[in-house]
């Protein structure tokens, strides 16, 4: 084993025991944060495409369940409901597995896939990655998309069951306004819903991809069903919604930029809102609109009640 290869081993070995150490002393938001970390760093090595890996293809299947099996932690830290959820100590099985990736060679304890093969951006790096501004005319679709990998967004939830006096939410994402439309390569919406701290309330979904550009309209009309009834949001709550496309020249997937909807603002009918700067501000701190154009995200809420 490379030196290389046993301080990530390390690495990785420490980011997975400060994690379980918070889950095991409550801290759920400092958890969450460094399964997600981790899980990142895994899904990276194991969707790696280059030839001086010292992992084995099937080294990186294996690396890749590890990282799912952090998500599926991490969402259930962050779920109400507790059925059928992944327990910490479910996840600390997978420690000596991890310690031990470069022999290990049983049958994984879970029946977990890795997430689909696309790159996955941690809020922020996209901007270390990228030198050009977004706001460059032209240029963005080069390339011929025939010849790209394939990325699989398209992660939409079916409505929750209606409970007596609560409420459940569609949101119709029907088009979003930006001046390069029609230069979008693959773009579709990662939707998700966050508490003031940027923590996750509900599972994230991507939509399919757009249906069709014309002009300066990315047209979706697709429905996402919100997976909370609206009551037990939290106050200070906000549905996001972060427009994200693919850049042949880099070979990985980008948020262009995002919009967010406020609790005060969930009432049937249309509704149009503002876009922002990436990177996503899911605390909404700092705050910067894409451009003095009037674009906006056009959407349509339908609200089901059941009566009590």
């Amino acid at each position: 084993m490379s030196e290389g290869t046993r301080t990530l081993l390390q690495r990785w070995g420490a980011s997975f025991r400060r994690g379980a150490d918070f889950d095991s002393w409550g801290q759920l938001v400092e958890a969450i944060d460094e399964y997600q970390i981790l899980a990142r760093h895994l899904q990276k090595e194991a969707q790696a495409q280059h030839n001086n890996s010292e992992f084995t293809e099937e080294q990186k299947k294996t690396i890749g369940k590890i990282a799912t099996c952090l998500e599926l932690r991490s969402a259930a830290l962050q779920s109400t409901q507790s059925q059928e959820e992944f327990k910490l100590e479910d996840l600390k099985k997978l420690e000596p597995i991890l310690k031990n990736i470069l022999t290990y060679n049983k049958e994984f304890p879970f029946d977990v896939q890795p997430v689909p093969l696309r790159r996955i951006l941690a809020p922020g790096e996209e901007e270390n990655l990228e030198f050009e501004e977004d706001e460059e005319e032209g240029g963005a679709g080069a390339g011929s998309p025939d010849s790209l990998p394939a990325r699989v967004p398209g992660t939409l939830l079916p409505r929750l069951p209606s409970e007596p006096g609560m409420t459940l939410l569609t949101i119709r994402i029907e088009k979003i306004g930006l001046k390069d439309a029609g230069q979008c390569i693959d773009p579709y919406i990662t939707v998700s819903v966050k508490d003031l701290n940027g923590i996750d309330l509900t599972p994230v979904q991507d939509t399919p991809v757009a249906s069709r550009k014309e002009d300066t309209y990315v047209h979706f009309n697709v429905d996402i069903e919100l997976q909370k009834h609206v009551e037990k949001l939290t106050k200070g709550a906000a549905i996001f919604f972060e427009f994200k496309h693919y850049k042949p020249k880099k070979r990985f997937t980008s948020t262009k930029c995002f919009a967010f909807m406020e609790m005060d603002e969930i009432k049937p009918g249309p509704i149009v809102i503002e876009l922002y700067k990436k990177p996503t501000d899911f605390k909404r701190k700092k705050l910067q609109l894409l451009t003095k154009k009037p674009l906006y995200l056009h959407l349509h809420q339908t609200l089901h009640k059941e009566r009590p």
